[in-house]
């Protein structure tokens, strides 16, 4: 697993400017509301103190700094040093508000029971083993506690011939409609190369993650497809068309 996290962290590490950048525009644009909005939605409801929110490989602190604004008591890990760093800078006023640690999402350095709600997106794609990492969670979430995350099929296109066509398809309507294609403008190359040693990247989800989050002990999961309809603008829906964001809520 060493070889693997390490080549993850390498490049989210060289990634992780220009991924801020982007996350510091979400911050500043009507997506702040829309995610604040969607979570809000299927939040758990405490009586008598703050709702404890982890937000799991954090990134530039997007979900922490949305949910430190609601007022809740926020934790945020990410593996990569260099994400936390921009996370502690983008959330400005919030900074004070958000327990930022650096920590494997395969092993949380947290007691059983501890949470209320996780938040994470566009993570377990990376997970070398993200049955062991659901296992986690589960730990760590109080009973009722409930898990809202967001991911999609970022690199089936490179064993399924039918999502390689309609990922070229998306490539040729970047430029048909006139928008910043992101792959072009991202070193997709090396992240392909990890992706290949990833079991995410050539697994259907998110049945599979369904499937492993009841086995994991889960008394209650639900899915819900095409929230980049909810979410993403007009840009990322182009970019995206192929690998369309899901929700996977999960309660304990």
């Amino acid at each position: 697993m060493e070889n693997i996290l390490k080549e993850v962290e390498n490049y989210w590490d060289s990634r992780s400017e220009g991924y801020s950048e982007v996350n510091v525009a979400e911050l500043n644009s009507y997506k702040m509301d829309v995610w604040k909005e969607l979570i809000n939605r299927y939040k758990p409801n405490v009586i008598g103190r703050k709702l404890k929110v982890l937000d799991i490989g954090t990134g530039p602190g997007f979900f922490a700094i949305a949910m430190a604004s609601c007022g809740y008591d926020v934790t945020a890990v990410d593996y990569t040093d260099a994400m936390l760093h921009r996370a502690k800078m983008n959330a400005g006023s919030y900074k004070k508000s958000i327990n930022f640690i650096q920590m494997d999402a395969h092993s949380l350095d947290f007691k059983e029971n501890t949470f209320d709600l996780i938040v994470t997106r566009n993570l377990t794609w990376n997970l070398e083993k993200p049955d062991q990492a659901y296992k986690e969670w589960h730990r760590v979430l109080v009973p009722g506690g409930r898990l809202l995350n967001f991911d999609a099929n970022w690199y089936l296109h490179l064993f399924d011939e039918t999502k390689k066509s309609e990922y070229e398809e998306d490539r040729m309507n970047s430029q048909k409609y006139g928008v910043k294609d992101h792959y072009v403008h991202t070193d997709t190359a090396a992240m392909e190369e990890i992706a290949k040693n990833l079991p995410l990247s050539r697994t259907m989800r998110p049945q599979w993650d369904a499937a492993v989050l009841i086995n994991t002990g889960f008394k209650k999961v639900m899915v819900e497809q095409d929230i980049g309809e909810r979410v993403w603008d007009n840009e990322e829906q182009i970019n995206y068309a192929s690998t369309p964001m899901f929700m996977i809520f999960a309660e304990k």
